[in-house]
């Protein structure tokens, strides 16, 4: 068992888009990212995401409406629901997903991560 400093970890890394793994539980990744623009439409077919802002605020565009996260919120996003984060200055996120879950979901482009860095 270890203690996980967030900023510490935070500190450790400064490109956009590119998720990091800070733990694993069961078959979940404990997984942390800095975030800044937009990443891709896209969904997860098979996995559901947990994403908490740890540091600035965070909006997730849905096909149905648009939700503001701030630091110490976090959603849920069941599988098969399709999403755009949008960062318009640096966010921090924590994100508790499945080890299989590939950051771009079902799209695969220059900001896709096959193999994440453990930090």
């Amino acid at each position: 068992m270890k203690k996980v400093n967030l900023n510490e970890k935070f500190s450790l890394f400064t490109d956009y888009w590119s998720p990091k793994i800070a733990g694993e539980i069961n078959d979940s990744h404990v997984r942390l990212a800095k975030l800044k623009g937009e990443l891709v439409w896209h969904h997860h077919e098979h996995e559901d995401e947990l994403i908490l802002v740890v540091k600035g605020s965070l909006l997730l565009k849905f096909r149905s409406e648009d939700i503001w996260l701030d630091e110490g919120e976090f959603i849920i996003i069941p599988k098969g629901v399709e999403h755009l984060p949008v960062a318009e200055e640096e966010v921090h996120v924590l994100m508790f997903e499945p080890k299989t879950t590939l950051n771009t979901g079902n799209q695969v482009n220059e900001k896709t991560v096959f193999h994440l860095q453990s930090i």
